[in-house]
């Protein structure tokens, strides 16, 4: 059974509502959700969004610099500044969607956050739940519009492209839609003349994460397998503060909270990261995060703690009430005692390679979001960026998917979907098993710190694992658990390669055995 849309959109975070409300003008757009349509990286982003808040030259100058200082030379010069300049109209559009992010005292202008890396307040934020007011903004314009269609607990399984059906195989390999399973266990066919694959990072391929559970690589995985190339898949980073406890599950503490004063110490009370950077708290992410892997290590400690005591309670209250009440509810009052922290996995880099309009490699396939690579982040991502090139690239996909609508869409049938002799699981424990072990020597082998034996290790078991979930994936009929393990597992591998690939340390990827960046490795890692 067939779904004809003109637009295809595949996660419904910041980049896939954006891009659909746009798209939407000019034809019918599918947005699937691989759960339901609150669950999304977007909802639990707490930082907000950086972007220049005045007309002035230099305060464009300034963002363009920092970003390109955290990036350590990877950066795409052009995309900085694309980024940078088109940022504040699409945040504008924004919020005139309704997105409301926090005023200052007087209310005349917005209250602005800064975060490490950053040389000046520039990140807009809704307290600390600035995601969560973006997703609730855009889903309500979303719902409210007849063009666009919902399908909650859609997951989809693999592109369909021309060349995979033996069509066209001397032209650009076109893609044409996706086998999704859907809500009720069926693999259905979404056919669109656009596809605009939005589904966020991969931190779940890590056992320690700030990510939500979907968060499983399936977009790289899917563009990978189909013939996209990927990029700097090495260069993943690792948010310094999660709060530690056994039931916090992934509960991330804003890197706003270090902007505002918050101090790094160890369960000693020794504050330690003026010894790192000069900067201290406020250094880039991968200097923090390492800063509190070492101390973690070399002291044998389980955490470290972050301390915002010495300011006002009702500051702390006002300015991080969410992070205040989670923590209170597992037994930390932090306007009075510091808070138990940990690094984790935050955010991937690398992904799939795109155009400065968010076209992949694939013709009529866009990319928008976490699992895209436009060359912005480098080998650091800059805090708060995230969403910003977002905002820009779902909006410039949108805007060139809509001039290059096909008049003539391709009048194709694929296949149904055809299960052949897979019968149902009855080991879904394989699934358990292989899903843990990949994140734990993922954890342990390719982490803040690598080395390459490490690597090595990892690789070895990695091949083997692909293996076994490929020869599982083909006896069987697919599961949502299933899908998902077979995209971690593509991804890990494609971790793994890329970070062996890079002799040198550099950004994110550090390897004690190349501790110094090199010249000769002052380009993308591509796959």
């Amino acid at each position: 059974m067939s779904e004809r849309f003109d637009f295809l959109v595949i996660g419904g975070g910041i980049a896939g509502l954006t891009y659909a409300l746009k798209a939407a003008r000019h034809g019918s757009v599918a947005l699937l959700f691989k759960k339901d349509s609150s669950q999304s990286a977007t909802s639990w982003a707490q930082g907000g969004i950086a972007a220049v808040s005045s007309d002035q030259e230099e305060d464009y100058k300034s963002h363009i610099a920092d970003t390109l200082r955290c990036g350590a030379g990877l950066c795409h010069d052009d995309i900085v500044s694309l980024v940078v300049r088109e940022g504040p109209a699409r945040l504008k559009e924004l919020i005139e969607v309704g997105a409301s992010f926090d005023r200052d005292e007087n209310g005349r202008g917005y209250h602005l956050h800064q975060e490490g890396g950053h040389s000046q307040r520039r990140i807009y934020h809704a307290a600390d739940a600035t995601g969560a007011e973006i997703q609730r903004a855009l889903l309500k314009a979303a719902d409210q519009n007849i063009n666009i269609s919902f399908f909650n607990f859609a997951n989809a399984v693999d592109l369909l492209t021309t060349h995979k059906l033996n069509m066209e195989l001397g032209r650009p390999n076109r893609v044409f839609g996706a086998y999704v399973l859907t809500a009720d266990g069926k693999v259905k066919t979404f056919l669109a003349d656009k596809i605009l694959m939005a589904t966020g990072g991969a931190g779940k391929v890590y056992l320690y994460t700030s990510n939500p559970d979907v968060a499983t690589g399936d977009g790289i995985a899917m563009c990978y397998r189909a013939g996209a190339r990927v990029a700097n898949m090495e260069f993943f980073q690792f948010h310094p503060t999660c709060l530690y406890h056994p039931k916090a599950k992934s509960f991330l503490i804003t890197e706003a909270m270090r902007g505002e004063g918050a101090i790094l110490r160890t369960i000693n009370g020794e504050a330690f990261m003026g010894r790192y950077h000069k900067d201290a708290e406020l250094a880039p992410r991968d200097v923090v995060a390492r800063a509190i892997d070492y101390e973690m290590k070399a002291n044998g400690f389980e955490y470290v703690l972050l301390d915002i005591t010495h300011r006002e309670a009702s500051f702390i209250t006002s300015h991080f009430p969410g992070i205040y009440q989670k923590c209170l509810s597992f037994g930390y009052d932090i306007t009075r005692e510091p808070i138990p922290v940990v690094p984790a996995a935050h955010y991937s880099c690398g992904g799939v390679v795109t155009d400065h309009n968010g076209l992949s490699d694939l013709k009529d396939l866009y990319l928008a979001g976490e699992c895209a690579f436009t060359g912005l982040h480098g080998a650091n991502r800059l805090a708060s960026n995230s969403l910003l090139e977002a905002l820009v690239f779902a909006s410039r996909a949108a805007e060139h998917s809509i001039e290059n609508l096909n008049k003539s869409p391709l009048k194709i049938t694929p296949p149904e979907w055809d299960s052949g002799t897979a019968s149902e699981s009855d080991e879904e424990v394989v699934i358990l098993q292989n899903w843990d072990e990949i994140r734990r020597f993922m954890w342990n082998y390719v982490g803040i710190v690598r080395s390459d034996k490490r690597l090595a290790r990892a690789l070895r078991r990695s091949e083997l694992i692909e293996k076994e979930i490929n020869d599982y994936y083909w006896n069987f009929k697919v599961t949502s658990d299933l899908l998902e393990l077979r995209n971690l597992s593509l991804v890990a591998n494609l971790v793994i390669r890329s970070a062996i690939f890079r002799k040198e340390s550099r950004g994110l990827h550090f390897n004690i055995d190349y501790p110094e960046s090199r010249s000769d490795f002052s380009s993308d890692t591509i796959l």
